[in-house]
């Protein structure tokens, strides 16, 4: 798989990040079929990649409460 360039993505923090910087994903809707998420504190850092779908489901499951976080 050939590595996805992420150097121009647009990038959005997670609305439960807290204020003071710690703990903060960030996610990008750039794409159609994958979400890129990556940690805000390492922003030149790794990033991982998710199917849409399956990010749709995580983000959902923790919402109900089906996951907890």
């Amino acid at each position: 798989m050939q590595p996805i360039d992420l150097s121009a993505t647009t990038w959005r923090k997670s609305s439960h990040s807290n204020p003071d910087g710690g703990a903060c994903v960030e996610v990008s809707d750039d794409f159609t079929a994958l979400v890129p998420v990556r940690d805000s504190k390492n922003p030149h850092g790794p990033a991982l990649t998710f199917a849409a779908d399956d990010w749709s489901s995580f983000v959902s499951a923790v919402k109900s409460g089906t996951l907890a976080v």
